[in-house]
């Protein structure tokens, strides 16, 4: 079976499969956002391309942002090379992050890491749930089942969730199988890109439903398109930022 047969198939079956735990994440976020809220979202290495599917998107929510461990340097003034490959591993750099963001109490929080145990998300979840957030984790249940924690309480991501998104990737996350053992093929990107955009369309949806305008970015490449969000971005003055 081809890698895009396969895809496609694990694609319908996640869908059908998070139909409910997707209404869920929604609601969060309309919640969030009729508050005055924003929805952080964070993920490091590829689980940061999900970030980007649900901060800063074209047809995607104006009041979102993206976390990630840059924010040290860009915004927090440490130096380049704290930018260790192995940075996301370690749970002391989650409070800066947390404190760089400008959170306000009615924020929603989306955690995304397919193996859901490296010290830097889990303990940002522990601090989200801390401090009250409503927390949606995008994540592989069972690659996480089948790893050990890397944080210190031996806790997870999806075991602080209030809402988990399982991308349906297995472990490994690796789908085709190499002659002598081994897989390649991975698909975790594409089905929690899908998961991302489910969430965010489900909430726009609702809130159309109960009658709001929602704050969606155009494309800057279509006329009038900076205008436009340069106007919705002025309403989250100080609540939003869009850096590198």
């Amino acid at each position: 079976m081809s890698y895009a047969t396969q895809v496609l198939e694990l694609a319908r079956t996640v869908a059908a499969r998070q139909e409910h735990q997707v209404r869920q994440a929604a609601r969060l976020i309309v919640t969030s956002l009729r508050n005055g809220g924003v929805v952080n979202a964070f993920g490091t290495g590829h689980s940061e391309a999900i970030a980007m599917e649900i901060a800063g998107r074209a047809g995607g929510l104006v009041p979102s942002n993206r976390l990630a461990p840059r924010d040290l340097v860009l915004y927090g003034g440490q130096p380049p090379d704290v930018l260790t490959a192995e940075l996301e591993r370690d749970p002391a750099i989650a409070q800066p992050i947390y404190d760089l963001a400008s959170v306000e109490p009615q924020d929603v929080f989306v955690l995304i890491s397919s193996s859901g145990v490296n010290g830097t998300v889990v303990e940002l979840a522990r601090i989200v749930k801390d401090r009250g957030h409503a927390l949606i984790a995008l994540t592989s249940v069972e690659h996480s089942t089948a790893m050990t924690s890397r944080h210190p309480t031996g806790r997870k991501l999806l075991d602080l969730a209030d809402v988990v998104l399982d991308n349906g990737a297995p472990y490994g996350d690796a789908i085709l199988e190499l002659p002598g053992g081994g897989s390649y093929g991975a698909v975790s990107t594409i089905t929690s890109a899908l998961l991302a955009q489910l969430v965010v369309t489900t909430a726009v949806e609702e809130l159309v439903a109960l009658g709001e305008t929602p704050p969606i970015y155009l494309s800057a490449n279509v006329a009038g398109g900076d205008e436009h969000n340069k106007a919705l971005e002025s309403r989250y003055a100080g609540r939003i930022r869009r850096g590198a």
